[in-house]
């Protein structure tokens, strides 16, 4: 059996969280999304697939980012109803915490790893529900923001709470390109 080197030499801080959903992984989940509840997407910019995509959809969102002030720890808008996102993956036992207090469907798309773990046990209380892929979501990241980066050394799956109609969904994933933004993020936008 071969060593995984990527996982391996994977950055696990926070520095490491800044990877971006491709299009084709926010797609499954709408099976799942009623049109006629108020999406938040909490940890999003405008570019952002979760908001391009379910808006395009007909999906009323909201999004929100701690860039433009809005911690998800001390933030939430006034009415919405399901939270869903891709949540920096350093912070996902106090993100899930806090997901799980307002008592609200989620889904939060985190590495398939994070099911195990005694913090993550006690904060589960056996309510967890997984949307699980055929294959590895590839991210963007901020040097690669019209292609994702291919080779992912780590699965992802959508941990959910009151969306699906079972504890466990296995979903085919189908893998195209589409540029979250076709000019540079940052700096002066």
């Amino acid at each position: 059996m071969g060593i995984n080197i990527g996982y391996l030499t994977a950055n696990r801080t926070s520095a490491g969280d800044e990877v971006y959903t491709p299009f084709y992984a926010v797609e499954p989940l709408t099976e799942f999304l009623p049109k006629d509840k108020r999406i938040w997407c909490p940890f999003d910019e405008n570019w952002s697939a979760f908001y391009q995509y379910l808006s395009e959809q007909g999906y009323e969102v909201i999004r929100s980012s701690l860039r433009e002030g809005q911690d998800f720890f001390s933030f939430e808008p006034d009415k919405w109803d399901i939270l869903v996102s891709n949540p920096p993956f350093s912070k996902k036992n106090e993100i899930l915490k806090r997901a799980f207090s307002f008592e609200k469907p989620f889904a939060l798309l985190l590495p398939v790893n994070s099911i195990q773990g005694k913090a993550r046990y006690k904060i589960f209380k056996n309510q967890i529900q997984m949307l699980c892929f055929d294959g590895r979501v590839d991210y963007h990241t901020r040097q690669n923001m019209k292609c994702t980066t291919k080779g992912n050394h780590f699965g992802s799956a959508y941990f959910c709470r009151d969306l699906l109609p079972t504890k466990l969904e296995l979903r085919q994933l189908v893998k195209y390109d589409r540029p979250l933004v076709t000019t540079p993020i940052g700096g002066d936008e």
